[in-house]
């Protein structure tokens, strides 16, 4: 019996029964080890949230005011010619060849111009903006990683022209199920989701990679962490889905994805000797 003034007697860890440790190590330490596990495989929530919100704060930063204000500029700009592209092409092509989505296209007019616009908007302006997305990437570096050595991987054409490729087959296959997306309701959202998500996750994260990694580098890096890049991608997509916030996303995308890259360092031997 311990008496009112005596100590509690404290058992050492290493003398404790298997059973009793793995009983306490549920209470104490089960939860976080899994998660240490989970951040060691690149699989962190709040990992994620942090890049996401130190990307929009990035917005604001002098460096990157200028290329926010071109962002805006190219993105309306780009929107308007899509539209007016869009309104021109349904009057004029029977766009499927077939007639009950035609004829859906056609009696939906105004409207139809306006999803089809919302739904090639975000390939088109990462085209437009693809020449200055390796300025924000490098601005992000400077300014919260500033121990990086400067990049020295892909030149500035390659990895333009590894993004126009990627956006014009994201163009192409949004066309392809377009008649999903009109005449599946619900399943819709998730095939928009699943398809987006996978390309533009794959299209910034290819060009924070390319900047520091080799091509062959970059897509074994890619594959190892697919399912975090595919996450990074569904947060993309989701950008580019909310009015206003759209016409910045190209640069909140791209700050996002060098904080969703360099927080693999810990984990991926490459990136880190990058």
């Amino acid at each position: 019996m311990i008496g009112a003034g005596t100590a509690p007697v404290c058992v050492p860890e290493s003398t404790m029964s298997q059973e009793v440790r793995r009983s306490r190590g549920i209470r104490y330490g089960a939860i976080p080890a899994f998660a240490r596990r989970l951040s060691a495989s690149g699989i962190s929530q709040s990992a994620m949230l942090y890049a996401l919100l130190r990307s929009v704060e990035e917005l604001f930063t002098p460096p990157l005011r200028g290329v926010v204000v071109l962002s805006l500029a190219l993105a309306v700009a780009s929107f308007a010619a899509l539209w007016v592209g869009v309104a021109v092409l349904l009057h004029n092509t029977a766009l499927f060849g077939w007639w009950p989505a035609d004829s859906l296209v056609e009696l939906l007019g105004v409207l139809a111009v306006l999803v089809l616009s919302w739904l090639l908007f975000p390939a088109i302006v990462t085209m437009v903006m693809g020449f200055f997305l390796d300025r924000v990437a490098a601005a992000v570096e400077a300014r919260d990683y500033p121990g990086r050595t400067p990049a020295h991987g892909a030149p500035l054409g390659d990895i333009v022209a590894a993004t126009l490729r990627l956006m014009l087959l994201t163009i192409l296959l949004n066309l392809l199920v377009l008649p999903l997306y009109l005449l599946l309701p619900g399943i819709n959202f998730f095939v928009f989701l699943g398809l987006n998500g996978y390309l533009f996750g794959r299209a910034y994260f290819e060009v924070v990679a390319f900047r520091r990694l080799d091509r062959g580098t970059a897509k074994a890096v890619r594959q190892r962490f697919a399912g975090r890049v595919f996450i990074g991608g569904l947060v993309i997509t989701g950008l580019f889905s909310l009015p206003l916030v759209n016409l910045v996303a190209p640069v909140i995308a791209t700050a996002f994805m060098v904080h969703v890259f360099e927080s693999l360092r810990r984990v991926e031997p490459r990136i880190a000797a990058s």
